[in-house]
């Protein structure tokens, strides 16, 4: 498996990838692939920070790190992470984190966000975003909403969080 940052001419596959990703996902909306395509196109888009995983040539796995703000300091916010479902439960996802936290902290970045299974991310690393001092958003359940440390040294956060806006939040 390659993980690397993505290129223009892996759009239109990333675009599939994350369609047929999230097609089986109950709380999906069938709309992730449009958001990859606004935050790409968004002032928070960070281009390391788009990763895909590719095996035998071809692209298995996606994820994308934007910015976003905890009070006045800027985090970053990992969504979506998309795996084709042949290739899902054999680590590519657990690998494309890694490797976004990897350029993450070689950017500066302190801390990353996520909205997701509280079965999942916390293989990585994370941990509930309250435990940080980061306020839960409105409406998100407080087990889903998590956050990590990126940094051993990373300043005291605390706050509200600011979505890019095409986040929709």
């Amino acid at each position: 498996m390659l993980i690397r940052q993505e290129t223009k001419e892996d759009y239109a596959q990333i675009c599939d990838l994350v369609k047929t990703a999230f097609s089986t996902i109950e709380h999906s909306d069938g709309n992730e692939q449009n958001l990859v395509t606004a935050l790409r196109n968004s002032e928070a888009f960070v281009p390391g920070l788009s990763l895909v995983a590719e095996i035998d040539g071809r692209i298995a796995g996606h994820i994308m790190f934007t910015e976003g703000k905890v009070g006045q300091d800027t985090v970053l916010v990992l969504a979506p992470l998309s795996v084709l479902p042949e290739y899902q439960q054999q680590g590519i996802g657990t690998a494309l984190i890694a490797e976004g936290h990897k350029a993450a902290q070689a950017l500066g970045y302190q801390y990353s966000l996520v909205l997701g299974s509280e079965q999942y991310y916390p293989r990585s690393g994370y941990i509930p975003a309250r435990r940080l001092g980061i306020e839960v958003p409105v409406g998100m359940p407080d087990e889903n909403f998590m956050a990590i440390k990126l940094q051993e040294n990373a300043k005291p956060i605390k706050g509200a969080v600011t979505y890019a806006k095409e986040f929709g939040i």
